[in-house]
């Protein structure tokens, strides 16, 4: 009686390493059953690198949605670990925002399609997106940053602990003209983006975006909605790159919601930078927002539409690079430091979606951009990013004119931009991927 209780706790264990260890499974609707032997070297690394990155928490918070919340001492965090940092000392006082200018009248009309009223459909719009970790009415004390808790789950759905929290690097440049920005096929990327010329002196940008949960086919793929604000080469290895949206991502996170995210690289995406806090670089200053935890509640096909408006800006003062969320939340900043042409100033702003196009099965992906319906649906249905704006020399938020749109397959994801009013500069972007016209 006793080796048959032996023998099945054996099994329960060794079942236990199977789900943990293993990345074994199906879930979310995603098949991607892969089964890695994990010796006891590589999973002591693992161990020491989730040491490093897991500071002491003074606080957690256990999120509805599984995440663990870990509130750290805000000198204690991640960012500071970074050589770069060494003696960097947190800045105390707020930047200076970006003043607003009054609004511009714009002419209606739309590139390659009908323009939207967008004054009637504005009233579906509801304000107040929030992060799931708030639901249960937690919060991180004055002092702390809140940081999601990785674990050895994240780093395992990731191709090597090298790659953990990384984009991978760019294989082979798309041809394109000499003001285009900087999208690449060779990697299976493919994008539904607007951006302004690279003659552009840029100090920041700005948009609202509404949030969706898109459908992803393959484990190792992804959807997002992000602002790039880039300096320096786009056929080199010095490019810099600060970026901030919402993304699914079930190789990242180990689910399929959207989360609130942010990049960084200053050498074209090599060996600098990554994804929230998964190395050190970006320093966090708000308590109440945790950059990679799930962002809820989201839009509706035809219903209610939820969005969230992100700013990045240079301080004028310090030169730190800052992010905020809504009109007036200061999330942290990218120090100067961190960056080289970026250290200036910035010549490319890019706004749109993207998505990884892996093509598993010999075919083009099923995975959504977006709200998963092409740009020419409208409101309610497509995704958009309205009141595109940049920051000028000045540290003037001004109206982002004479954009350029760019999709490489709009059989498959496509974008139409157009101004009036209310939205100042917007566009309608997204598709399902695969269909019929998208093989």
């Amino acid at each position: 009686m006793v080796s048959l209780i032996i023998n099945l706790l054996q099994r329960l264990v060794l079942l236990h390493l199977c789900v943990v260890l293993f990345c074994g499974g199906s879930v979310w609707g995603l098949n991607y059953t892969k089964y890695r032997q994990v010796g006891d070297l590589r999973l002591a690394r693992i161990q020491k690198h989730l040491d490093s990155l897991n500071k002491p928490p003074v606080f957690s918070v256990q999120s509805p949605d599984g995440d663990i919340i870990d509130c750290v001492h805000k000198r204690k965090q991640p960012a500071l670990d970074h050589p770069l940092l060494k003696n960097h000392k947190i800045q105390r006082v707020p930047p200076e925002m970006p003043k607003v200018r009054p609004i511009e009248k714009q002419e209606e009309g739309e590139e390659g399609g009908k323009s939207v009223n967008t004054s009637q459909s504005h009233g579906y719009i509801r304000r107040g997106v929030w992060q799931m970790w708030h639901q249960n009415g937690q919060r991180c004390p004055k002092g702390t940053v809140p940081v999601r808790r990785s674990t050895v789950h994240d780093v395992m759905r990731a191709n090597s602990l090298y790659d953990f929290g990384k984009k991978r690097r760019s294989i082979a440049p798309l041809a394109r003209r000499a003001d285009a920005p900087d999208v690449v096929s060779g990697n299976g990327h493919e994008h539904a983006i607007a951006y302004t010329g690279t003659s552009s002196e840029v100090y920041g940008a700005k948009a609202t975006i509404n949030v969706w949960d898109p459908k992803i086919e393959v484990l190792n793929e992804f959807s997002l909605s992000q602002i790039w604000v880039l300096s320096g080469s786009f056929d080199g290895s010095d490019l810099n790159s600060i970026e901030a949206g919402w993304q699914v991502s079930p190789e990242l996170y180990g689910d399929s919601r959207p989360r609130l995210f942010t990049y960084w690289t200053s050498d074209a995406y090599q060996a600098t930078g990554c994804y929230n806090l998964l190395c050190s670089g970006f320093i966090q200053t708000n308590s109440r927002i945790a950059i990679g935890a799930a962002i809820s509640p989201l839009s509706e096909f035809q219903g209610s539409q939820f969005d969230v408006t992100i700013v990045i800006w240079k301080d004028p003062k310090l030169g730190n690079w800052w992010m905020g969320f809504g009109d007036d939340t200061l999330v942290g900043y990218w120090p100067a430091e961190l960056f080289t042409h970026l250290a200036d100033r910035a010549t490319m702003v890019e706004w749109g979606g993207e998505v990884v196009n892996s093509r598993a099965n010999g075919q083009h992906t099923s995975t959504e951009m977006g709200s998963g319906h092409f740009a020419e649906d409208g409101f309610g249905k497509a995704s958009y990013f309205r009141n595109l704006e940049i920051v000028d020399s000045d540290n003037s938020l001004i109206t982002a004119r004479d954009i350029s749109t760019l999709a490489e397959n709009t059989n498959c994801y496509n974008i139409k931009s157009s101004g009036n009013n209310q939205w100042g500069t917007y566009f309608y972007y997204g598709g399902p991927g695969r269909n019929p016209q998208c093989q």
